[in-house]
């Protein structure tokens, strides 16, 4: 990461330049929520893949700026819609903006965020833009609706859950590498090997999301460990902990997701453990770095590409 912050400093105060520009309005709480969430901290992945990838294609204007402004918009809006839907009260060691400011302005101030952030895009003025980022919104919304179906189904299997990752995550990560493939002009063939890495990037990083929730410093994460049992999300542990364990432990991860009970959390952990549940997801959150890395292989040679074979694993090892 600090390799990362290096490399794109004088990019990334530009894409704050543009952030704080677009997100101005005349409506006070507009500006007072978009500044709260903006400055509430993260590690801006997701832009970060806009400018690696343009550059690493040979980029060389300004529109990757607005554009990964896009990006955080986009991210930040449905961290708004997230937070409400999920009753979340704590996000990077802060309050959540639906406790600070109620759940009516997070949601009105995220569609905000969207509707500016198609604004900006029409303003890039590129077709192919705008093509990929209203799949990629589209997509993301239904995975949002996914996981609500989902919540509270101890029935979820694997490739159901890894569905929801794909369009709730990953489908953004995939986006932003496009983007940049598109301003660099590449090949189809390069673009698709661009947006692969960014699809697999974004299901190690939610993966190891899922490890965290499990296994964190609440103090790194600025998150409350459990918050996942306590929503009834059945993800990748709480699936192989219920695939992997005694029937006796089963009916107690069965009953932790379809109750959502916290209270559980202790006994829970305890089969998690037992049964080698997160280890299981950190090596397959491994293997999704592996061919993250193998999709830029062919990728000319640059420190923004070997920024992004590094990110790969830092996604993959990261403890916050």
């Amino acid at each position: 990461m600090n390799n990362l912050k290096q490399l794109l400093a004088e990019d990334m105060t530009a894409v704050d330049a543009v952030i704080r520009s677009r997100l101005h309005s005349e409506v006070a709480l507009v500006n007072q929520v978009g500044e709260y969430i903006i400055n509430s901290g993260g590690k801006r992945l997701r832009p970060a893949l806009v400018l690696l990838s343009a550059q690493a294609f040979g980029y060389s204007g300004k529109r990757h700026h607005e554009l990964a402004a896009v990006v955080e918009f986009i991210h930040t809006a449905t961290l708004l819609h997230d937070d409400v839907v999920d009753e979340s009260e704590l996000r990077r060691g802060r309050e959540t903006a639906n406790s600070l400011f109620g759940n009516a302005a997070s949601v009105l101030v995220g569609d905000f965020l969207y509707s500016r952030s198609f604004q900006m895009m029409v303003d890039v003025g590129e077709m192919r833009v705008m093509q990929t980022l209203a799949d990629a919104t589209n997509v993301i919304a239904e995975g949002e609706v996914l996981q609500l179906l989902n919540c509270h189904d101890a029935d979820v299997d694997v490739p159901s859950y890894m569905r929801v990752i794909h369009y709730k995550t990953a489908k953004l990560f995939e986006a932003a590498m496009r983007l940049g493939a598109i301003l660099g002009k590449a090949s189809a063939a390069d673009e698709e090997a661009a947006a692969k890495y960014g699809m697999h990037l974004g299901t190690a990083f939610q993966l190891i999301d899922d490890v965290l929730d499990y296994s964190a410093d609440e103090a790194q994460t600025g998150k409350h460990l459990g918050d996942d049992l306590a929503e009834g999300k059945p993800t990748l542990p709480l699936i192989h902990a219920m695939q992997h364990g005694s029937k006796e432990q089963a009916a107690v991860v069965r009953e932790a997701i379809e109750q959502g009970d916290v209270g559980k959390f202790s006994a829970v952990l305890e089969i998690i453990h037992a049964t080698g549940a997160l280890e299981f997801t950190r090596q397959q959150a491994l293997r999704e770095v592996e061919q993250a890395c193998a999709a830029i292989s062919a990728l000319g040679d640059s420190k923004y590409k070997q920024c992004l074979l590094e990110l790969s694993h830092f996604a993959a090892s990261r403890q916050f």
